[in-house]
């Protein structure tokens, strides 16, 4: 079996003014996950937005900085994630394919193979 990281991706804007029925689409596709996946699940989280974020990075060799804010800004906020355990990656992208995120128009879900070894 293979680990899979399904980053949860979206606007925050728009999960903070989602209306109630978005929102029960969208926590009735991390039920449907849940249910789908069980045990698979190794790990999940919501993270925190993104000003509460902060990001270490320098010069090679240099000693790094810390500034506020994600690394990447590309509109999209990283929400939260899990981390799977799968037969492979047709198998994951099912599963991640059950979050609402996936179709939701202001976001997205990102699925990385976790490197072995």
């Amino acid at each position: 079996m293979a680990k899979y990281l399904v980053l949860i991706y979206g606007d925050e804007a728009a999960w903070a003014s989602m209306p109630p029925e978005e929102e029960r689409r969208l926590m009735d596709g991390h039920r449907a996950l849940a249910e789908a996946a069980s045990e698979a699940i190794l790990d999940t989280g919501e993270l925190e937005p993104p000003s509460a974020v902060v990001t270490l990075r320098g010069p090679a060799g240099g000693e790094p900085s810390a500034t506020a804010g994600p690394l990447a800004e590309n509109g999209a906020t990283l929400g939260g994630y899990y981390l799977l355990e799968a037969a492979g990656l047709d198998e994951a992208k099912a599963l991640a394919s059950l979050l609402h995120e996936s179709r939701a128009g202001h976001g997205g879900v990102e699925i990385r193979p976790v490197a072995e070894g």
